[in-house]
Formats: C-alpha cells, structure tokens, sequence
C-alpha cells in the first residue's frame, strides 16, 4: 500500500526511533505514541492504515487491552494489528499461539523484540496488502 500511515505505541523511546526509521525508509508515514491512551487518541485523529503495538508499557497488559479496545471499535476493527514485543524474553510467557484470538488477543501478526528489519517490513507489507486486498479501512 503506496504511502500507508503507520502508527507505533511503545514507550521505549528508543525502540520507537529505529523502528520508525526503518519504516520511513521504506515511505511509509509513521506516527507515534508512548502509551495506550496517547495511541488511542491519535489512531482516532490520524487513522492509521496499521498499528504496530508493544504488550508491556506503563502497566503489563496494555497493548493487549488496546488490541481488544482497537477490535471491539466499529470504526476501528479492520485495522490490522501487528504486536512487537518482549514480553516473552521478560515473563518466559509465550503468546504467538494465542495471536488472533478474538477475545484474548486480537492482533493480526505477533512478533518477538529484538526483530530483524526484513522481518518486520515483510509482515507489515503482508498486512497492508491484505488489507487493500479486502477493501476494508478505517
């Protein structure tokens, strides 16, 4: 999808930097936020063709509640969801076999921190072109 807007939410500052710069690299416009209210708040003004979001923030549990809350929004649920996290370096808790459960995690594609460039930018293209392939948006 030419010129996708692409929302990251993570409070690793740093993270969000490479993670950003490699997504400009490629044209794509990203924006950015911290926490899961400040993401809530700028995926609804912005629209983002894809969210791209960490489990553990300010609490443990945020991304995964900002996944239900993205899923449950009308307006909102056909956005994909990709979850880039640490949570299983940190908790030794996997969840890959849980991604795309409706109710416990509803996100598209979940990916392991540290991730190789290649990697992330071969899921998110597989996600907007899935996405442009079923027509659906925000």
């Amino acid at each position: 999808m030419v010129n996708a807007k692409i929302m990251i939410v993570d409070d690793d500052p740093d993270y969000i930097k490479v993670i950003k710069a490699i997504l400009e690299k490629e044209q794509y416009t990203v924006v950015t936020a911290s926490d899961k209210t400040e993401g809530m708040e700028k995926i609804r003004a912005e629209k983002p063709d894809l969210a791209i979001l960490d489990v553990m923030m300010h609490a443990w549990q945020d991304g995964f509640e900002m996944s239900r809350q993205l899923k449950k929004d009308p307006h909102l649920k056909n956005m994909p969801v990709l979850m880039l996290t640490a949570v299983e370096n940190r908790t030794g808790i996997g969840f890959k076999s849980t991604a795309g459960d409706p109710t416990w995690l509803p996100v598209d594609v979940f990916l392991d921190k540290p991730i190789e460039p290649d990697v992330l930018l071969a899921e998110v293209k597989k996600l907007l072109s899935n996405k442009a392939e079923n027509g659906t948006g925000i």
